[in-house]
């Protein structure tokens, strides 16, 4: 699994310590950025990226993305068709989203949670899988039929 990481000035910090949590276990890791702390780049710069990303490595790659609020990245990746990002708090709510919603990008909100909620966040996101279940698949199939109109 590759995990495509991004974030603005806000989540610049937090994203360096996720990726370095996150190569320390193993992973293979895709970093758009933010690369030096810019007060003012664009959250929506790195958030297209790692939707990019995300739109062609769907079945396999997942996205981290960050920002102050988490809205900011969590709106812009989900303007990509088959891109799922969900903004998390707690690692009970991203078990929920995963296994539910199978999302694909989990946005932080970099001003709200620490690096140890970070890390037990990012953990269930990466080890949860998708249940599978015929009401989930009929309610995201309706998610992807609503991208199709555009």
């Amino acid at each position: 699994m590759v995990i495509y990481l991004g974030a603005d000035h806000r989540g610049f910090n937090l994203k360096e310590f996720i990726k370095s949590w996150l190569k320390n276990q193993g992973y293979e890791i895709v970093d758009f950025g933010a690369n030096v702390l810019n007060p003012e780049d664009d959250y929506t710069d790195f958030a297209i990226k790692v939707g990019e990303a995300i739109q062609k490595d769907y079945e396999k790659g997942r996205g981290i993305l960050l920002c102050g609020s988490g809205a900011g990245v969590c709106i812009t990746a989900n303007k990509f068709k088959r891109v799922k990002a969900g903004l998390g708090f707690n690692s009970d709510q991203i078990f929920a989203m995963r296994n539910d919603d199978n999302i694909n990008v989990l946005c932080l909100a970099s001003d709200f949670i620490d690096e140890e909620q970070a890390k037990k966040i990012v953990k269930v996101f990466l080890i949860t899988h998708f249940d599978n279940k015929e009401n989930h698949l009929r309610r995201l199939q309706k998610i992807e039929d609503v991208e199709d109109r555009k």
